[in-house]
């Protein structure tokens, strides 16, 4: 019920929300930080009442509203993802394989996982992939994060290859999240270049905290 709940409020467009210009989460829900990053996207991460201790929820907005509501644990796997541009939502499958786990890659540097998510609209994906740590830190708008380099592929419930992804993330030690960096998608229809560094970490109280409209590298036509 509290997904459900979510999902439903957080699928609203900017418009609908309560104030202009800002986000409103549901009731009993409470956010940390607001990330906007470099290809006009603007995240909101928040915790909810009632959910496991550990679990993160964030949603994702660019021009045109919200594009993304998702939950992880304190691991990192993907609990629960809502695709809003393709309307299909999908959960992780009880006893992966290799469960993703943040712990590991904080402790050994590498990271392996296999995993199944289960979706009505798209049916079952695995996921098989890898994380490690570079060694190398950066700081962005006074946040110290680790970089990591990935490699990870998509499969459908017949084991083809859907897409892959390789390139560079971020984590955050003490917040124990991902943040996207750059990297190469390949797909059936080729390979594209993606970047969404995060640029500002905004936090309650201070301008831009749960705005609805991302700043950063906006304007551009969107396919």
């Amino acid at each position: 019920m509290r997904l459900a709940l979510t999902l439903i409020c957080l699928a609203l467009p900017a418009s609908a929300q309560d104030a202009p210009d800002t986000f409103s989460l549901p009731d009993g829900c409470d956010a940390f930080v607001t990330v906007q990053s470099e290809s006009c996207q603007v995240d909101h991460h928040f915790t909810c009442q009632g959910d496991p201790a550990g679990h993160k929820r964030r949603v994702s907005l660019d021009e045109r509203g919200v594009t993304y509501v998702g939950e992880i644990d304190d691991e990192t796997q993907w609990i629960s993802s809502f695709h809003v541009l393709s309307g299909h939502r999908e959960t992780l499958e009880d006893g992966p394989a290799e469960p993703a786990s943040f712990s590991d890659l904080i402790r050994t540097g590498v990271d392996d996982y296999d995993f199944r998510t289960l979706s009505d609209e798209i049916g079952t994906t695995r996921y098989v992939g890898q994380d490690t740590l570079t060694g190398r830190e950066i700081t962005i708008d006074g946040v110290t994060l680790a970089e990591t380099t990935y490699d990870i592929t998509a499969y459908d419930e017949a084991g083809n290859e859907v897409w892959s992804s390789k390139g560079r993330e971020f984590i955050s030690r003490d917040w124990r999240m991902f943040f996207a960096g750059t990297g190469v998608v390949t797909t059936s229809e080729g390979e594209f270049e993606q970047s969404n560094r995060p640029v500002e970490f905004i936090y309650p109280g201070e301008p831009g905290f749960l705005s609805s409209s991302p700043k950063h590298g906006c304007g551009v036509a969107i396919s």
